[in-house]
């Protein structure tokens, strides 16, 4: 199997899986929505340090991927391809890290066996498409480990610093994780190798310090431009609050990354259990591990393990081990070639055609549709309501309006921002239906099963003049209510 030949196949592979279409998936509500609404609002502010939300500062991520945005933008114009750009470029960076370390560690046929078996598992697929951080995230750690165990194995020291380089850049992607899943997962890694005293020759005195000054780079300047708050909000909420408290509660079970491997390496992962499992019956032990078999299974048992413990859970946060595990696999699989192109093929195959089942349902969970209607019945002296089960940024961002959340006095206990809360993400504008002036033009977007109850609890009197299949859209023709019509 010639090494220059498969450059050529991975990157068609990658560019069929990863950017054919994406120009026709719409941002969606409500994560991708806050990136891009994010980064348009940076770009449209001129600054491009602080993150910001509908005005107001933002500080959910770091800078990174803010960055990436940008740029993309800078390059291509704000729509959406650019906003999917930049994950499909670092998927296919992934992909191609996945064959060196195949081909590192093993030979070419597992190195390109791997990396086809990471481009085609429906959670990778999934994430070279999503507007979120962790591809980014992805390729920093794994750069990360990868160069660690190379200075380890090889007596290279330099990889270390290179291993400190990646895991700054994941602290400006993602968060001081970064640097603590690599660190946890080699001090384990040591640990079973009873070398822990080989952090003493890690590089740390000059190693460490590199990786604080590429974080430093946007920390800092926050801090002294935003002191405790970025600190309260940042760190306190976006970190220890995501770690303590579940965001979504109903999936912080104990197999929920369970089901997530099962899912997100379909159909991978069959053969390869049914292999362990009948290897394991027959010999009644488990098979003993080398170095790098050892590296890799610490590595891709630390990660889930590691989030199942935090309270909030998300499909995201296993993305790190899906590296060592299509290595492991792509192992296995070298002996059964013919399955393994004929599973590539069809694997291949279905989540091409995927891509284009996606965009109705994207288009269902975007405001891009909605903003297209709504933005020529917007007059200049017209404040815009929204009275919805979710309030939409894709809308705002798509639109460029300015879209207050509608909700019940009664209600604003459940969502006004708090300190130390998860209602301190709502920092679009809310008002309440008693705030409504008699003075003020209203256009109110109300989900088309709420209407009725949107027309009996908000005062005046209200007009259709618009709607699409899920959304209506009312002006308030006057501020009192007629009778009888």
């Amino acid at each position: 199997m010639e090494k220059s030949n498969l450059y050529p196949i991975l990157l068609a592979l990658c560019l069929v899986l990863f950017f054919l279409g994406s120009w026709w998936l719409p941002v969606t509500d409500p994560t991708e929505s806050c990136y891009t609404l994010t980064a348009k609002e940076m770009l449209e502010s001129g600054d491009y340090f602080s993150p910001r939300i509908h005005g107001n500062y933002w500080y959910d991520k770091p800078i990174m991927f803010y960055w990436e945005l940008i740029l993309a933008y800078g390059i291509f114009g704000v729509n959406d391809f650019a906003s999917r750009f930049f994950p499909a470029v670092f998927a296919t960076c992934g992909v191609f890290i996945t064959y060196y370390l195949g081909k590192k560690f093993y030979d070419n046929k597992v190195g390109f066996f791997a990396a086809i078996i990471l481009a085609a598992t429906p959670e990778y697929w999934y994430l070279s498409h999503a507007i979120i951080t962790d591809m980014t995230l992805f390729c920093a750690i794994s750069i990360t480990l990868i160069s660690f165990f190379i200075g380890y194995t090889q007596g290279k020291q330099n990889y270390y610093y290179i291993s400190y380089a990646a895991a700054g850049i994941g602290i400006l992607t993602k968060g001081p994780i970064a640097f603590c899943l690599p660190g946890l997962i080699i001090f384990l890694f040591l640990i079973s190798q009873k070398d822990l005293g080989h952090i003493l020759k890690m590089k740390l005195i000059t190693g460490i310090p590199l990786c604080i000054a590429i974080a430093a780079i946007w920390y800092l300047p926050m801090y002294i431009m935003h002191g405790q708050t970025f600190i309260d909000n940042f760190f306190g909420v976006h970190n220890y609050l995501r770690a303590t408290v579940s965001e979504h509660p109903k999936f912080d079970v104990w197999y929920y990354y369970t089901m997530i491997f099962l899912a997100g390496f379909f159909p991978w992962n069959l053969p390869v259990i049914y292999r362990t499992v009948k290897n394991f019956w027959r010999e009644k032990s488990l098979p003993s591990l080398d170095v790098k078999e050892k590296f890799l299974l610490i590595w891709a048992l630390t990660v889930p393990i590691v989030f199942q413990c935090f309270a909030t859970k998300y499909v995201t946060y296993t993305l790190p081990y899906m590296m060592p595990i299509a290595v492991l696999f792509a192992k296995v699989f070298v002996q059964w070639e013919k399955i393994f192109y004929r599973m590539a093929a069809v694997t291949i195959i279905i989540l091409t055609f995927a891509t284009f089942a996606a965009i109705p349902f994207c288009n269902q969970n975007s405001g891009k549709d909605l903003a297209k209607v709504l933005t020529p019945l917007v007059e200049d002296d017209t404040k815009v309501l929204s009275f919805c089960y979710r309030y939409s940024n894709s809308l705002v961002y798509y639109s460029g309006l300015e879209i207050w959340r509608l909700e019940k006095p009664e209600d604003m206990y459940k969502i006004a921002p708090q300190k130390m809360q998860w209602t301190s993400l709502n920092v679009m504008p809310i008002m309440t239906t008693r705030d409504l002036r008699d003075n003020e033009k209203y256009i109110a977007i109300v989900d088309s099963n709420r209407s009725g109850k949107f027309l009996n609890i908000v005062a005046g009197t209200w007009s259709l003049i618009g709607s699409t299949d899920d959304y209506k859209i009312f002006k308030r023709i006057s501020h009192k209510r007629l009778i009888n019509g």
